[in-house]
């Protein structure tokens, strides 16, 4: 058995090839996700296209070194990515100083591989730790989906209200992208659990089995690469409110345990014999029909009973178009606050492409165009002149707005297309090049590939 870390990503730079690859089989062999670079230039290339919250850098490298690389870094994603540099016995010195201008912490190469597998966890800690702060924060500023003028979602906040205060287990169901952890979120924070801890969790991320060890915990040395004992999930939690995405694609072996977990409030960690009582609220939520996925044996019906005692299902964002033009204005306040950038407004024919837009991605994929659009802006004008760079799909554009295409050839029409259909892909995934990939029926390289040769940026 592995450690559960397949969703978190790291990046190693270093431009000696056989220590870029037995770095990379290692960290796979504990569950991370690992991609290569042979130079600071190239993982600079990688990041604008894929972010990864964890770089591993050589010191010592031909053209960009790592002192440059990692000043570079941390101009431009400040504390939203930590690198942990490399170095030989030589360099140790500068390795520590490393640390005075933004680095993690540092490994030395001779060094048991066990260190850097510890330095790791620390900063994957702490980038966890990060991401609940940043979660909180949004979650304050989320008070513009409760206004909604579309009566199925008014109905949606109404219900949201009304659990709250209740320590009942809540399912959330719909499609991808229409804010499902937001109002998990805001369940939590309407409730009396609201100064206690919310903490999220994919299920859809973690392969059969290993969602085990992150949700109730391991000591050290239970398995393969438990280095040091780590806290569980419903652990960790301690009396606020765990919320399991895509809990459609939990294994059933683990949805058996956790049913008990439900009935009595007691974990024991893998590799430990010891009873420990815990304290959390559930909330789930699955974009799948989840009482099909029980008739074909995919999900235990007990299982499904305890975990949903109230069911809120959350319309597309295609059925609340009301919604759409209140959606944009807070985007667009949100994204030049970030940015710091000065916006006068958006372009009217680009305003009337966004409202007429059917976002099959929902409202993470309205988020993701207004947050390019405030990017790419110029003189403080928001357009979608060219809308392949925002995701938005030209054909259906043509269909909504009667604007045809006519004047692309075959070979034009066809790369726009293809562009078209991955940006948006991306888009509807969040992100994730892994999950787009398996969507569409392709590598992970052979995506990666196309991203670089069209230019795509992924957000």
């Amino acid at each position: 058995m592995e450690v559960n870390n397949n969703l978190f990503k790291i990046l190693i730079v270093d431009d000696e090839e056989d220590y870029r690859e037995t770095s990379k089989m290692l960290l796979e062999e504990f569950g991370y996700r690992v991609e290569t670079a042979a130079s600071g230039a190239e993982a600079l290339k990688i990041m604008e296209i894929e972010y990864y919250p964890l770089i591993i850098t050589d010191i010592r490298m031909g053209g960009l070194n790592g002192i440059e690389f990692l000043q570079k870094v941390k101009s431009i994603y400040n504390q939203n990515v930590e690198v942990i540099m490399v170095t030989g016995y030589g360099s140790v010195e500068t390795a520590v100083q490393t640390m005075k201008m933004g680095a993690f912490g540092y490994f030395i190469k001779s060094h048991n591989p066990e260190e850097l597998i510890l330095e790791i966890e620390k900063a994957k800690d702490v980038i966890d730790l990060k991401r609940l702060n940043n979660l909180h924060k949004e979650s304050r500023e989320q008070n513009y989906l409760v206004n909604s003028k579309n009566i199925k979602m008014q109905k949606v906040w109404n219900l949201v209200e009304k659990v709250a205060e209740s320590n009942a287990n809540i399912l959330i169901t719909g499609e991808s992208g229409v804010g499902k952890e937001i109002i998990a979120n805001k369940i939590h924070t309407a409730s009396s659990r609201r100064n206690k801890p919310f903490v999220p969790i994919n299920c859809q991320h973690y392969p059969d089995k290993l969602i085990e060890s992150e949700l109730f915990g391991h000591e050290k040395g239970a398995f393969t690469g438990a280095v040091a004992r780590r806290l569980g999930k419903l652990e960790e939690t301690n009396g606020g409110t765990i919320f399991l995405d895509e809990i459609g694609e939990m294994d059933l072996g683990t949805q058996v345990k956790l049913l008990r977990v439900l009935e009595n409030h007691v974990i024991e960690r893998i590799g430990s014999n010891r009873l420990i009582t815990v304290d959390f609220r559930l909330v789930s939520a699955t974009n799948r029909d989840i009482y099909a996925a029980v008739e074909e044996g995919l999900f235990r019906k007990d299982f499904l009973y305890r975990i949903n005692t109230i069911e809120i299902d959350v319309p597309p964002l295609r059925e609340r178009p009301e919604d759409i033009e209140d959606l944009i204005d807070f985007f667009i306040a949100k994204f030049a606050k970030q940015t710091g950038k000065k916006i006068i407004g958006i372009e009217p024919e680009s305003k009337a492409i966004l409202m007429k837009y059917k976002y099959p991605g929902n409202v993470r994929e309205l988020k993701n165009i207004i947050e390019r659009m405030i990017i790419l802006s110029n003189e403080g004008i928001l357009t979608l002149d060219n809308k392949k760079a925002y995701g938005i799909n030209t054909i259906q554009y043509a269909q909504e707005v009667s604007h045809a295409v006519t004047s692309l050839s075959y070979k034009e029409a066809k790369q726009e297309f293809e562009k078209q259909y991955i940006t948006g892909m991306i888009a509807a995934c969040d992100g994730n090049i892994t999950h787009a990939a398996e969507r569409m029926g392709m590598s992970r390289r052979q995506l990666f590939n196309k991203i670089a040769e069209y230019g795509i940026k992924n957000s």
